[in-house]
């Protein structure tokens, strides 16, 4: 699995730029990706902020992951241009049955695949050997263009998830 997704990562957004990540609760087929480029292309054309184009950025990575990226150099993101990115990942969520804003399923690289797991689970998984602090752990939590980049893949023993389990400090 090439993990080296930064390659398409726009280098002329700011590190600053906003992200948000939407995990879906499956993989899509490859139909299901043409379709969310396109609602993406038609959301990033028209996205506004104010009646000020916003600098946008959105692509599905992993086959499963929508990040979408405002770099507000030239215009602010508010609170109606974020809805408006919601009401478009929701268009999706609809569009093909699946489950965009679900934070308590977390995802992982197993076996060379994304692997998903409720968050109740973490411990379980953990003492069973399912996963093991060095697993890399996809963290949507990441909020800007720079930790995109920096912190958005990371072994779980390096996240938020070591406050969660039980391991040792390494």
């Amino acid at each position: 699995m090439d993990l080296n997704y930064q390659q398409h990562i726009p280098a002329d957004f700011s590190e600053d730029a906003k992200v948000w990540i939407y995990q879906s609760s499956r993989l899509f087929s490859m139909s299901e990706a043409f379709d969310i480029e396109d609602i993406l292309t038609e959301f990033i054309t028209n996205w506004k902020s104010h009646g000020a184009s916003v600098k946008g950025y959105g692509n599905l990575f992993f086959g499963q992951f929508i990040v979408l990226m405002a770099d507000e150099s030239a215009a602010k993101v508010g609170g109606c241009s974020t809805d408006s990115s919601i009401h478009a990942i929701q268009a999706i969520e609809k569009k093909l049955k699946v489950e965009l804003f679900n934070r308590q399923n977390l995802a992982f690289i197993v076996n060379d695949k994304v692997q998903m797991l409720p968050l109740s689970q973490l411990n379980y998984a953990l003492e069973n050997n399912f996963i093991q602090p060095e697993t890399i752990y996809f963290n949507n939590l990441v909020a800007t263009k720079k930790m995109l980049m920096t912190e958005w893949m990371v072994p779980i023993k390096n996240s938020w998830l070591k406050t969660k389990l039980h391991i040792a400090n390494s």
